[in-house]
């Protein structure tokens, strides 16, 4: 009886101690209650151009001056805070597409994960509920310049349905950004493996067609139930559907190699259904199908290996450069949930293999808006638009230079304090460093 009851207490200890001493995540911001003038910073506005010394001033949360310090007539008495960003560069916050982040805490805690489902084709399935705000990556991430993600379920064939959020809010209604703005499918492997330990050949392609077969009798069977006036029977797979096949909805096709790629652009054309790539390791070889269908990509790390032992080892930093000279609009992301915080520094080594200081920028800025549909308001520094942005000391592309200072979402001033700088500031206490 005495070894239960010492079982129980050293239980209990181990669970709830650790709740006494945990740090707490920032209290999200208010509303921007006046207007707020960043002056002489370097500005990159995300769609291409720069302003050297720059005037942006924006009031309720929306961008109200976007302009060249040197050449305009500026009162600043209107504004109520005029913040000097001297030798500094202010951008537009940075969009994670494709990530688990709010929906995994700890990878290998099977309880803090909420991203996949039972089943195959789960279209009902929507991301933005399962959104925790109260996530100790979130605040980790946004500190490095990532204000806006794309939060994506995995698993199945059918995934589910992505919302887009901000990085700041009490619970994830406040945090929704674009609810349910996309639909996910996992396309089948259209590969037969010939080596020794394979399974027999027919094998294989009878398990591919009949994965194929299968995604085109759902979607057939949807189209049908969507275009019943009045169905005598609710089906909810069918009715998030609905969106993809009027053209509200993009499907997200997750698909790396140039057998899958086609089949996935045949596919979509043949239900007329708008498409994003999403991995799309060979992209580059299919570059003039892409454009010829309006297909933008979001791309994998670029911190990668290559697919293939024969492709260049260089293959996964160039990627962008040919995307970007075939005109294909593309994203970089980090397919993960606190690994999103360095997808800028992807971006950055890009900029090394062929692409522009400035196109690296849009690639996490104005591109991922207009592929998430979101451009008209946000994704880059243009008058009218939201005020999500965020002054950092120095190049936010750079590992060296990123050292946000300041950032705004919607005009609201975040807290940038984080669960990693609590514990640096902690153990510089500790041991005395200055």
């Amino acid at each position: 009886m005495n070894f239960y009851k010492k079982y129980l207490i050293c239980f209990l200890v181990i669970c709830i101690l650790p709740y006494f001493g945990k740090s707490q995540n920032p209290a999200p911001a208010p509303a921007q209650s006046s207007s707020i003038l960043i002056m002489n910073a370097t500005a990159h506005l995300g769609n291409g151009r720069v302003i050297e010394n720059s005037a942006i001033g924006f009031d309720n949360g929306k961008l109200i001056l976007v302009g060249d310090a040197t050449r305009i007539k500026l009162d600043k008495s209107t504004y109520k805070t005029v913040i000097d960003g001297a030798g500094k560069h202010v951008y537009p916050g940075f969009i994670s597409c494709n990530t688990t982040l709010g929906l995994a805490e700890i990878d290998l805690v099977r309880s803090t994960n909420d991203y996949s489902e039972v089943g195959e084709m789960n279209s009902n399935v929507r991301s933005i509920i399962s959104y925790n705000t109260d996530s100790k990556i979130i605040p980790t991430v946004r500190s490095n310049g990532v204000l806006m993600a794309q939060v994506v379920p995995q698993g199945g064939v059918i995934s589910g349905q992505s919302s887009v959020v901000t990085m700041d809010a009490w619970n994830w209604e406040d945090a929704a950004y674009k609810t349910d703005e996309g639909m996910h499918i996992n396309w089948p492997r259209m590969y037969i493996a010939h080596v020794a330990y394979a399974e027999n050949e027919d094998v294989q392609k009878n398990r591919m067609n009949q994965q194929l077969a299968a995604i085109d009798l759902f979607f057939r069977e949807a189209k049908a139930y969507v275009s019943q006036s009045a169905p005598t029977e609710k089906n909810l797979r069918f009715e998030a559907m609905r969106g993809v096949f009027d053209g509200t909805k993009k499907l997200y096709v997750h698909a790396d190699f140039v057998k899958e790629i086609i089949a996935a652009v045949d596919f979509c054309k043949k239900y007329s259904i708008k498409m994003v790539l999403v991995g799309g390791s060979d992209a580059w070889r299919v570059a003039d199908l892409l454009k010829e269908n309006s297909v933008p990509v979001v791309l994998g790390r670029v911190h990668s290996l290559p697919p293939r032992e024969d492709d260049d080892v260089d293959l996964p930093y160039k990627l962008p450069s040919l995307l970007n000279k075939a005109g294909i609009v593309y994203t970089e992301t980090m397919d993960g949930s606190w690994q999103s915080r360095n997808v800028m520094f992807n971006a950055g080594t890009t900029s090394a293999y062929g692409v522009s200081k400035e196109d690296a920028v849009r690639s996490l800025t104005l591109y991922p808006a207009q592929i998430l549909g979101i451009d008209q308001t946000t994704g880059s520094l243009e008058v009218g638009k939201d005020a999500t942005l965020f002054l950092s000391t120095g190049d936010a592309l750079d590992m060296r230079g990123n050292n946000v200072e300041r950032a705004f979402i919607q005009g609201r001033d975040i807290n940038l304090d984080n669960v990693q700088k609590q514990l640096y500031r902690k153990y510089q206490t500790k041991y005395g460093i200055q």
